[in-house]
C-alpha cells in the first residue's frame, strides 16, 4: 500500500505575491554575495530564486531548527554550482544567519563553491559531480517507498548535466520501481558553461525523452510560482510513476544584461558599479510587486 500523502497547501493570491516579492529579495542578496566572493555562478542561480523560494516557502515540509527532522521532506541539489540561490534562501528560511553569507568560497567557510552535506546542517547531499544528484535522489526515495515513509524527495538538476550517462541510468531505475515520492525538477534555461545546450549536446525532444523512460512529466514556465506549486502538487497526486518537472527559466533572470547570456553562466559583477546596475532593476521590480501587495 502506498504511504499516506502529504498534499501540497492551498496558494492564496496573497501568499502568491509574498513568494514573489521574497525571490526578488533572494535575487538581490544573491548578487550582493557573489560580488563580495568575486567568483562563483550568476546566471543559474538568478534563474532558480522563484522555485527555490517555492520550495522553502511553501512546498517543502521542513523545520530550519530541525534540519536532520526525520519526517522532512529531501531536497537534493545535483548541480551544485548554483549553490548561491540555495545557501541564500536558505538564510532568509533560518538555516544560517544572513551575515554568514559574505563568506561564500572563503577558506574555512560553510558556503563552499558547491555545497557540502557535512559543513552546513539542512544538505541532503554533497554535489559537485554533475548527474550524481540523480542517483541519490532515486536511491533516497527508493529507501522512502520501502519504509512506507510520507515524506517526498526532490532533486534540482540542470539541463545541461543531462548530458551525463548516470541521469539515464537513474531515470532507469526510478522508473522501474515506480518512485511516485520522487520529484526531479529541471532547470531549463537552454545554456552551459561553453554556450547554449542545443549547440553543444541538443537535448530536445526533451519531453519525449523523460516520457519514454517513463516519467510522468510537465512543463512549466519556472518563473511562475503558482505553475511550479501546481506541479508539486500535481506530482504528489501520481500514484504509477516518478515525476519530472521542466521548468522553463532565464537564465540571469532580473537583469536584463545578464539574461540569456552564457558568459554570466559562471561568473559575477565585477564591481560595485555592475552591482547597483543590477539592484536598481531588481529594486524596481520590487516595487511593483509592493504595489500590488498593498
Amino acid at each position: 500500500m502506498p504511504a499516506v500523502r502529504r498534499e501540497v497547501p492551498s496558494l492564496t493570491e496573497k501568499k502568491l505575491l509574498t513568494l514573489e516579492a521574497k525571490a526578488n529579495e533572494i535575487r538581490e542578496d544573491i548578487l550582493r554575495m557573489l560580488t563580495t566572493a568575486g567568483s562563483g555562478h550568476s546566471a543559474g542561480p538568478l534563474g532558480m530564486a522563484d522555485i527555490f523560494t517555492a520550495l522553502y516557502f511553501h512546498v517543502l515540509h521542513h523545520n530550519a531548527k530541525k534540519p536532520t527532522w526525520a519526517e522532512r521532506d529531501r531536497l537534493f541539489l545535483s548541480n551544485g554550482h548554483i549553490a548561491p540561490v540555495r545557501y541564500v534562501t536558505m538564510a532568509h528560511a533560518g538555516y544560517l544567519p544572513k551575515s554568514e553569507l559574505t563568506t561564500l568560497r572563503k577558506f574555512g567557510s560553510r558556503l563552499q563553491g558547491h555545497p557540502e552535506a557535512r559543513m552546513l546542517p539542512g544538505l541532503e547531499n554533497t554535489s559537485g559531480p554533475l548527474g550524481d544528484g540523480s542517483s541519490q535522489a532515486a536511491g533516497t526515495a527508493y529507501a522512502a517507498k520501502m519504509d512506507g515513509a510520507a515524506w517526498h524527495t526532490y532533486c534540482v538538476m540542470s539541463d545541461g548535466e543531462l548530458e551525463a550517462g548516470i541521469t539515464w541510468e537513474a531515470a532507469l531505475f526510478a522508473s522501474r520501481n515506480h518512485l511516485h515520492n520522487l520529484t526531479w525538477i529541471i532547470d531549463r534555461n537552454n545554456i552551459q558553461i561553453d554556450g547554449y545546450t542545443e549547440d553543444i549536446m541538443p537535448l530536445e525532444p526533451l519531453h519525449e525523452k523523460f516520457a519514454a523512460f517513463g516519467f510522468h512529466v510537465i512543463e512549466i514556465d519556472g518563473h511562475n510560482i503558482r505553475e511550479f506549486v501546481d506541479a508539486c502538487d500535481l506530482a504528489k497526486a501520481t500514484f504509477e510513476a516518478p515525476t519530472v518537472i521542466i521548468a522553463h527559466t532565464i537564465p540571469g533572470k532580473g537583469v536584463d544584461f545578464m539574461e540569456f547570456e552564457p558568459a554570466w553562466h559562471g561568473k559575477t559583477p565585477k564591481d560595485k558599479t555592475e552591482l547597483n546596475a543590477a539592484l536598481r532593476q531588481l529594486r524596481t521590480l520590487g516595487g511593483k510587486i509592493a504595489s500590488e501587495m498593498d
